[in-house]
């Protein structure tokens, strides 16, 4: 599976061949350090992990800066494996960009961290719609989740009953998204749609 790392920069849109405006998303991606190459003989399955973004050497574990060392490059802070890597053979240090992984028109999966909303109740949360009625004695309960549970039989509220509590945040995957544009001199895909995350967040494109 082939993929990089990279940075969400923001959204924009661009006309298609046909014309249309379209929205699209635009990646800073890579490019992106071999920090570390997986065999079959040495791990069992072959894989090659791939380094992105500086970070600092105070905020890096003794470990990692060893790690890093071997690899002859600096701290990263997303540090990404992608097994069953199909490109060129790479070895430890070398710098893999995006033109080398996708090409215009490719489809891609988009995997990111959506952004946290904080504790919600549920007419954010769910979409639920409330008591749209505020006639006929209702107080105060426009947004509320109504009914919860029976009442002798369960006596309890089920496990995943969709109530108020902490939302986004979450890791989602976005598939079959269509690269509309490469800038190979400024590390620079436009995937077509949303991707996951907020500006200046970290990304996973995978083919």
């Amino acid at each position: 599976m082939n993929g990089i790392i990279g940075k969400k920069i923001g959204m924009t849109s661009m006309y298609d061949a046909r014309g249309r405006n379209v929205a699209c998303t635009v990646v800073e991606a890579g490019p992106c350090v071999v920090t570390q190459v997986k065999t079959e003989d040495s791990d069992g399955y072959n894989a090659l992990q791939l380094g992105f973004g500086d970070a600092k050497v105070k905020n890096t574990s003794q470990a990692l800066q060893g790690h890093f060392d071997k690899a002859k490059t600096g701290p990263k802070r997303e540090v990404v494996e992608f097994r069953d890597f199909q490109i060129v053979e790479k070895a430890l240090g070398d710098l893999i960009k995006v033109e080398e992984v996708f090409a215009e028109g490719d489809r891609v999966s988009a995997v990111g961290t959506t952004k946290g909303k904080g504790f919600q109740g549920v007419v954010k949360r769910h979409g639920f719609s409330g008591v749209n009625d505020a006639t006929h004695g209702q107080h105060n309960r426009q947004r509320a989740p109504g009914s919860i549970g029976a009442s002798s039989f369960p006596s309890k509220v089920f496990k995943g009953m969709r109530m108020a509590g902490r939302t986004g945040g979450n890791r989602v995957k976005v598939k079959n998204l269509e690269v509309l544009r490469i800038f190979p001199e400024k590390n620079l895909i436009l995937v077509k749609g949303a991707i996951p995350g907020h500006n200046g967040s970290f990304v996973i494109l995978e083919k």
